[in-house]
């Protein structure tokens, strides 16, 4: 009876699965999916196996299914299609571990209850991460739960690098500069030694573009500086959430325009970034495609702040010897990479326009200063692999 480990990823209304078998040492993977549209008429399932060929795609039964729903219909779909496979842990992708967990923790309704105490910092996630771990309980108690959290690889980070000048009764409360997408970065940093190990041992900064955006400066693969900071809102602009921001612009809008927390969260984490600067969509290949000057402007700003914070991570390295891009707009946009790429001539950075196009993984000529890689993240093998080591 082969062993699976199951990943979760729960969003507000989806959620994303990957079942990894165990084979020996290594953790293969058997089929992932997901359900969206979750609360709305319009849910669907849909599943691909491990050669992306669709094992499974068709509609939820039932009216605006819930999250219950959805884990429902996932494990009902692996019993009837995964035979001779025995479920042995779920590993859940949890944003926020706050400053205590600096890795990944099996699951009790004591860590729930703690980790719930940061919903706060990572409103649009920390509750439906939540949700689903509690509900996945209530349905499967026989098997353990791991969670694996976003901001834990970043716990290696100087105090320097994640302090703000701020009074220490405020900072003593756990304000400070946590860094996220840290699992994306913890798996670049545990395939570089094989593809580039130049960049595994120096000073390389990985850039994880997506709709949620980040940087993270890696010294001898540990993070030591990031863009994001308090929360998931910082640093670069995202899809739809602004990125860095003078906070005299938050206290303006509430003094001036009368926004209170509720319209301000709305605003900079739903309506702002690229769909809020392009007023046409928060999707990279739709401003790609568009001849809207607005979603050209959204494109050069996004580039431009890349190019900034690459210049400041470099800084806090002192000195930079490797780029990497990752995330789905890192790996398949090959115009922002080579927007960002020639922007950085002044580190000497040569783009092989042909390798760039075809995605890599080198993406610099041979007399580049600096090279530049393309390497694809895979968050859910991070947490596959952090889960078994947890329940082992």
């Amino acid at each position: 009876m082969a062993h699976v480990i199951l990943v979760l990823n729960a969003g507000s209304s989806s959620i994303k699965f990957s079942a990894f078998e165990e084979q020996g040492s290594a953790l293969e993977l058997v089929v992932h999916g997901q359900v969206d549209g979750l609360y709305t008429p319009h849910a669907r399932f849909e599943a691909l196996d491990r050669h992306g060929e669709h094992h499974a795609k068709e509609w939820i039964a039932g009216t605006e299914p819930d999250h219950r729903h959805g884990l429902e219909h996932i494990g009902v779909f692996l019993e009837e299609h995964r035979e001779g496979h025995t479920l042995v842990a779920v590993g859940h992708r949890v944003v926020h571990g706050g400053q205590r967990f600096s890795g990944p923790v099996r699951l009790t309704p004591a860590v729930v209850d703690e980790l719930d105490k940061l919903t706060p910092l990572a409103p649009l996630h920390q509750p439906h991460n939540l949700k689903a771990i509690r509900l996945f309980d209530q349905m499967q108690r026989d098997v353990p739960q791991v969670a694996c959290f976003d901001t834990a690889f970043h716990h290696t980070q100087p105090d320097v690098a994640q302090a703000f000048a701020l009074p220490a009764a405020v900072t003593d409360l756990g304000v400070r500069r946590y860094g996220f997408h840290g699992l994306s970065y913890e798996y670049i940093a545990s395939v570089l030694p094989h593809v580039a190990p130049g960049a595994a041992s120096g000073r390389t900064v990985v850039a994880h573009l997506g709709n949620g955006a980040s940087m993270c400066a890696l010294v001898g693969g540990a993070s030591v500086a990031s863009t994001m900071g308090f929360t998931a809102l910082d640093g670069l602009p995202m899809g739809t959430r602004c990125g860095n921001l003078d906070p005299g612009v938050v206290l303006y809008l509430m003094e001036e325009r009368g926004m209170d927390a509720r319209a301000l969260e709305d605003l900079l984490y739903r309506r702002s970034g690229l769909l809020g600067v392009s007023g046409v969509s928060a999707d990279m290949r739709t401003l790609l495609e568009s001849d809207d000057p607005r979603a050209r402007f959204a494109i050069d700003l996004f580039v431009y702040r890349i190019s900034r914070e690459l210049g400041s991570l470099a800084a806090a390295m002192d000195g930079i010897d490797a780029l990497v891009f990752t995330g789905g707009i890192g790996e398949h946009a090959a115009a922002v990479r080579e927007a960002v790429v020639r922007r950085a001539k002044w580190l000497g950075v040569e783009l092989d326009v042909a390798a760039n196009l075809k995605g890599g993984p080198l993406v610099t000529t041979a007399s580049s200063r600096i090279p530049v890689w393309v390497i694809p993240t895979n968050e859910e093998l991070m947490i596959a692999r952090h889960t078994r080591a947890v329940v082992e």
